[in-house]
């Protein structure tokens, strides 16, 4: 029998096992292995039923990526093609059991569904999460889980991509029995004992694709069909797969079995080779490249943290303090007084209280997380920490203060770290007489959500002391990504040049809303005078006295922003800012900032006019990535993808546009150079074509090409 796959007999069962470390993906070999064996199983007269279970951590945690990245890019390669192991299985005479543990994803769901039926461990989770990849469920997928589940329970579970509990598959008829044994010996004797069961049972094997009870009628197949279409476009916005997933769970409805699968292949197809499945492949990819840096070796051992101190309770202080305890660590929230303490940890408590509400929480696991939270005013218990954040008010030299003090009482093997947006690591270290344990963790607001990490390697930032930042980044089921000192590090360098063109474009005659609506519209997750808004204008106004050294002062400076924070126009929190809000969140424009627009152009000497939306979009996106080229050729960033990164989870870019790198890369860098040509010849200095880019360019080759080229000069460079 095939190593991938192996047969024992127990009780008459054929107890056919999956072992494909590490996950039992669907890899080349694996499913003929597995389609062999229950053929096998099938003809031998002496098994009354099959099993068929998986060994290790997880069952089939879904197709090979790898496979699937090749059928994005290369249209003369072959798609999986999972539909004789499907008929097989479903076509047993013999009852044939699935037994579930860990994750079954993707085509792991697609395999159980096929059986005739399906027994998991208590924890144990289900998912289709291919529409995060741009496709959908395209090994019958979409036709048997509408047989299972019904239409809306399909719609939810593909459109959304998450997977669900086995309580809640039991639920909805997606498995049939759930079982306490979550031990691999335990599963499998649960699994043997049911077989016998239906085995036994008078009752002839159901095959999923003959069920149509769950279909539904005429009338309330259209409700759920148009539902699950608003339900995409807001979720999944511009995003073409999970309307393409719609669209083939209704020919389950309305067609035969094998009609359907053949709409779903050919849909199927449509989405592997479109540009979105392309970019959110790059994306599952760059995510897990992240964590490789070039010094630091893979076996390094990260520092043990049980304990984090975190000082500063305001609004970034408190969120990490929340996902520190969220991922089990022991937190001490402290700050200088009392009342800004108090403040904090109420602000905590609330947010706790609205995930309950929401039913994200229970009202126990809220009560054990707060447990985690211990409030201190000064520097109080700070010395017992393993990790130390800082998240004080965004000056240089209250975070040198800061970490003078705290030097003097920390352990000596303590982290030392500052959740700085932008100021100079080294100078904040040289305030320590250990420069070797500090670190940059540039959480993201607000920190119990956002899931990007910006670890920020200053000059004398140990190896292991980013190990131990990678980890806890992990941990805290975040991305973290490596990135180089310097003003604003990877993801706030790149922001200043998109948000001053932006600035530009409406002094120069646009609105806020235009420019939001335009960018929006082409699939950020805000505008970026709504997101000025949400931040606070004050904020970025702070940044950029902090870092006036760094500017060209020969180069154009926005003015507008300045007027609005000499106004105390800061953003949502003081009610307007580019917008007003009117006691909500909601941005409402506001005559009387297109009236200030004007006063600040007519007294610049600037003659207003109208912009198309595609002067917005090459005026904002393309300043991105010239600057993205600069961040790249500096170092600051270890690779084009990690830039991509950043955006996708940190700052709202598309993700299936696969961040501002790789887009650029589809518009071809040469498309894109010749642009940020024409802008710099038309608008000066502050466009001047990055080297990098020009060079790409000039030479056909794109970033991907770039980050080839470097990885694999890195291990030539290996002994």
């Amino acid at each position: 029998m095939n190593e991938l796959v192996s047969t024992a007999t127990q009780q008459g069962v054929a107890v056919v096992q999956i072992d494909n470390p590490p996950v039992n993906a669907l890899t080349a070999g694996l499913p003929e292995a597995l389609l062999n064996a229950v053929r096998l199983a099938d003809q031998d007269a002496a098994v009354r039923a099959i099993v068929v279970i998986c060994a290790g951590r997880t069952f089939i945690a879904g197709a090979d990526i790898h496979e699937l990245e090749r059928a994005a890019w290369d249209e003369t390669a072959p798609l999986p093609d999972l539909h004789p192991l499907l008929s097989a299985i479903e076509n047993c005479s013999k009852p044939v059991v699935m037994a579930v543990h860990g994750t079954a994803l993707g085509g792991g769901v697609e395999v159980a569904m096929a059986g005739h039926f399906r027994i998991a461990v208590a924890d144990a989770r289900l998912g289709l999460p291919e529409t995060n990849l741009g496709i959908i469920p395209g090994a019958e997928g979409t036709q048997r889980l509408p047989r299972l589940v019904g239409i809306e329970k399909a719609v939810e579970i593909i459109v959304s991509g998450r997977p669900i509990g086995a309580t809640d598959a039991l639920r909805a008829g997606l498995i049939d029995r759930v079982v306490d044994d979550s031990d691999e010996g335990g599963l499998r004797r649960r699994a043997v004992e049911f077989a016998l069961e239906m085995a036994e049972s008078k009752s002839a094997v159901s095959r999923t694709q003959d069920r149509r009870d769950k279909l539904g009628t005429p009338a309330l197949l259209a409700g759920h069909v148009a539902a699950g279409r608003e339900l995409a476009r807001k979720t999944r916005r511009n995003q073409t797969a999970p309307l393409a997933a719609i669209d083939a769970i209704e020919a389950a409805a309305t067609l035969p079995f094998e009609q359907g699968c053949a709409r779903e292949r050919e849909l199927s197809a449509q989405c592997v080779r479109s540009e979105q499945c392309k970019a959110l492949i790059h994306g599952f990819f760059a995510e897990r490249a992240v964590s490789r840096v070039p010094d630091v070796p893979k076996e390094m051992t990260p520092s043990q943290i049980g304990c984090v101190a975190i000082i500063g309770a305001g609004t970034m202080g408190g969120g990490i303090a929340m996902a520190c305890a969220n991922a089990g660590l022991e937190v001490i929230l402290a700050d200088a007084t009392r009342p800004a303490l108090d403040r904090g940890l109420s602000t905590i408590s609330r947010n706790y209280d609205a995930s309950i509400k929401r039913g994200r929480l229970t009202a126990e696991a809220a009560e054990q997380r707060l447990a985690r939270i211990q409030g201190r005013v000064g520097y109080e218990g700070v010395e017992t920490a393993d990790l130390v954040i800082e998240a004080v008010f965004e000056s240089l030299a209250v975070k040198q203060q800061v970490f003078a003090e705290i030097d003097a009482i920390v352990k000596p093997d303590a982290v030392m770290a500052t959740n700085t947006s932008t100021l100079d690591i080294d100078a904040i270290a040289a305030a320590t007489s250990r420069p070797a344990s500090v670190v940059g963790l540039h959480f993201f607001s607000p920190a119990n959500v956002m899931r990007l990490v910006e670890i920020v390697r200053g000059s004398a930032t140990g190896p292991q002391i980013i190990a131990t930042a990678l980890a806890l980044a992990k941990r805290l089921g975040k991305v973290g990504v490596v990135v180089g000192n310097g003003p604003g590090f990877v993801g706030n360098r790149m922001m200043f040049p998109y948000m001053y063109e932006a600035q530009f474009l409406v002094e120069d005659g646009a609105t806020p809303e235009q420019v939001d609506r335009v960018l929006t519209d082409w699939g950020m997750a805000m505008g970026i005078f709504a997101v000025d808004d949400l931040a606070g204008l004050d904020v970025a106004w702070r940044v950029r006295q902090e870092l006036r050294q760094f500017e060209n002062p020969a180069l154009r400076k926005p003015l507008m922003s300045e007027r609005l924070c000499e106004l105390g126009r800061f953003g949502q929190k003081t009610g307007s800012g580019w917008y007003r809000y009117d006691g909500g969140r909601t941005p409402i424009p506001d005559p009387e900032v297109l009236q200030l627009l004007e006063t600040v152009s007519r007294e610049a000497g600037i003659q207003r006019r109208p912009f198309s939306t595609e002067e917005i979009l090459d005026r904002t996106i393309f300043a991105l990535i010239n600057e993205g080229a600069r961040v790249l050729a500096g170092g600051f960033a270890q690779r084009a993808a990690d830039i991509d990164v950043i955006y996708t989870s940190g700052y709202g870019f598309p993700s299936y546009r696969g961040g501002p790198m790789f887009f650029a890369d589809r518009v071809g860098l040469r498309t894109v150079c010749d642009r940020v040509n024409e802008l710099h010849r038309e608008y000066g200095a502050r466009w001047e074509p990055a080297p990098l880019l020009t060079e790409l360019a000039a030479r056909s080759a794109t970033f991907r090409d770039y980050d080839a080229e470097r990885e694999a000069a890195r291990t030539r460079a290996l002994p």
